[in-house]
């Protein structure tokens, strides 16, 4: 196989961006609206806005996409990164797609000057949960939400 292009999404990306984004959409059972998929694109198109879409590109189709922001922590009086989404299509999982999406997302965030990078996935998400234990650690918060 030929290796695997990280790069920012573009305009011309959509078709295949939205056809990934339906994939993870779908693992953690989430109705895409049109409003959804506009604001989302909408944002990842936008250069001004906190977040940034990369893809990955092999031979010409885009087999992964990731959403990254910077977030403000008080705590550590700096921003870190969170990583919204990251999906790989199935028929190209084992094959170096996210180890070069983690590659990416890590330089670019010593670039931000972040420090940490952090994201959350499901308890029972193991496949993934055995790809984070290598490249992180896990820590021992909980995440709540508050509807409002």
């Amino acid at each position: 196989m030929s290796d695997v292009t990280i790069r920012a999404a573009r305009d011309d990306d959509f078709d295949q961006w939205v056809r990934l984004y339906h994939g993870y959409a779908e693992h953690y059972k989430v109705t895409l609206t049109q409003a959804i998929i506009s604001n989302t694109w909408g944002w990842v198109m936008d250069a001004s806005h906190p977040v940034t879409g990369l893809v990955a590109e092999r031979d010409g189709t885009l087999v992964g996409l990731a959403h990254i922001r910077a977030m403000p922590s008080p705590l550590r009086g700096q921003y870190v990164g969170f990583l919204d989404d990251l999906f790989v299509d199935p028929d190209q999982r084992g094959a170096g797609v996210v180890d070069a999406l983690f590659d990416h997302i890590n330089a670019m965030g010593k670039a931000q000057g972040w420090g940490v990078i952090r994201w959350i996935t499901r308890d029972n998400n193991y496949r993934a949960r055995g790809v984070y234990d290598k490249v992180a650690s896990k820590t021992d918060w909980n995440l709540y939400e508050m509807p409002c």
